[in-house]
């Protein structure tokens, strides 16, 4: 499956500080239909994402009904972003 969508890069603090992108949600909707037979455990769904130029491999995690999706330091540092932009993501389910 394939998504395009426009979201804000989100600070999380957690037990370890990272950035995300909240999945709108009709898209994590879709997600949630088909999580079962994509997961690898824990509910975390493996995806390529594409911000910009820069596309990379990483996991989508449940959170308040949505899906979260990581963005990796050396993502926002490639397409000089970070926490409070507004990115486009084009997203495939899987490897």
């Amino acid at each position: 499956m394939e998504f395009s969508f426009t979201g804000e890069i989100v600070y999380w603090r957690g037990p370890a500080p990272f950035t995300f992108v909240r999945i709108p949600e009709a898209e994590s909707d879709d997600i949630a239909e088909v999580a079962a037979m994509v997961t690898y455990g824990w509910g975390a769904i493996p995806v390529n994402a594409t911000i910009g130029a820069t596309t990379y491999y990483t996991a989508l995690f449940p959170k308040d009904g949505v899906y979260l999706l990581p963005v990796k330091a050396a993502v926002k540092k490639a397409e000089g972003i970070d926490v409070g932009d507004v990115v486009e993501v084009d997203m495939t389910l899987g490897r």
